[in-house]
């Protein structure tokens, strides 16, 4: 009896141990994300976003903290008590500013609900973050005690959509602590390859407006020549990007280092905007030193031919060969005559000849005279 109770005591112990490993590696899968200048939450299991809630964050008097922390414990339906008088409470209901869901990351700072959904997108609460009574029940029932809790205040934010597309915000500066240039923005766009298609201009007015509005730039793609991945790469003092843009119906090739890669010449005339090699000229554009070249033309300026292609991994990519020199297109060729089919020669001999004397010859009277030419 004893050893059977030593036995289940293993058992019940090693149920423990898997059991908090899973909530732990569950933990440390999903991941919160808040931005307080934006003031948005961004949901994630692994690297798939789950979902987007909008917050009520804190006030630029008591702003909500930036940093790393975790989700320390839950609550339902928790009562709310006054931090600057302990002695006032609220119980659980529609009066409690805590809602009916409460997960503490650090002190008296947490996420919970609110009786106040207007106040929902603004800087309005003592620190803690705010999100709608339905979004932060969704958000209670998917975290495990241990979810990692991210909060930044980032102005510039640069995303890809689920189409791929390379979209950019920039958000109001509600904590007067921010202030960005256009240095700022081309900074966090230069990774995804689409710099040169948002002039300087654009990012002023961007700037300027501040309105969280989202504005799409294009779609970018790696490039890969003869099994090789173009790579950015630098030259006279400027930094070529390396990445096809999908943009307007089409498809910019990055000119330089796709010619480095190949190592070839190409002759650019900057009065009529062309690029011209051994193999032809065409048509290019010039945008913030960068050249580009539509994706139609690469056989023509490059002599390599392919295109747009899903890789194994299921990712996109634009997948080029060079096209061998000795290679001649067909050509159809007409067909050959036949030949006439072979008959029996007849042997000399076997000619009738006429004899001499068999032939008629007509006597000098017999002999028809032309008629004499009429006067017209």
């Amino acid at each position: 009896m004893n050893a059977l109770k030593f036995f289940m005591a293993i058992i019940l112990s090693a149920a423990f141990i898997l059991g908090s490993f899973t909530s732990t590696a569950q933990a440390a899968d999903k991941k919160i994300y808040i931005n307080l200048a934006s003031r948005l939450m961004l949901f994630y299991d692994g690297d798939t976003k789950l979902a987007v809630y909008h917050l009520g964050v804190g006030k630029p008097s008591t702003p909500t903290p930036t940093g790393y922390y975790k989700i320390n414990t839950k609550e339902i339906n928790p009562s709310w008590i006054d931090p600057s008088d302990p002695e006032y409470e609220i119980p659980s209901g529609p009066d409690n500013p805590l809602g009916y869901r409460w997960m503490q990351i650090q002190g008296n700072y947490g996420i919970h609900g609110t009786n106040r959904p207007d106040s929902i997108g603004h800087y309005v609460s003592n620190g803690c973050i705010r999100m709608n009574e339905r979004d932060v029940e969704e958000l209670f029932d998917a975290v495990e005690v241990g979810t990692p809790v991210e909060i930044t205040y980032n102005r510039v934010v640069v995303e890809k959509s689920p189409e791929g597309d390379v979209v950019y915000y920039v958000y109001p500066d509600g904590y007067g602590i921010q202030e960005i240039t256009a240095a700022d923005v081309t900074k966090w766009l230069e990774p995804y390859g689409v710099l040169a298609f948002e002039s300087d201009d654009n990012i002023a007015k961007k700037i300027a407006d501040s309105d969280g509005e989202p504005t799409f730039i294009g779609k970018p793609y790696n490039i890969e020549v003869n099994g090789e991945l173009i790579q950015p790469t630098d030259a006279r003092g400027i930094r070529y990007f390396a990445k096809a843009v999908l943009r307007d119906g089409i498809t910019y090739l990055p000119v330089v280092p796709i010619t480095k890669a190949l190592r070839t010449k190409l002759a650019w005339n900057p009065k009529e905007s062309t690029l011209e090699s051994r193999f032809g000229k065409v048509v290019c554009y010039e945008k913030k030193d960068q050249l580009y070249c539509n994706s139609d033309d690469a056989m023509v300026l490059f002599n390599i031919e392919g295109g747009l292609q899903t890789g194994e991994d299921g990712v996109k990519i634009f997948r080029f060969k060079s096209i061998p020199l000795n290679v001649k297109p067909p050509i159809d060729k007409p067909a050959k005559p036949s030949k006439p089919a072979k008959t029996d020669k007849p042997k000399a001999d076997d000619v009738d000849k006429p004899k001499t004397d068999d032939v008629d010859k007509p006597k000098a009277d017999e002999v028809d005279k032309p008629f004499e030419a009429e006067n017209v």
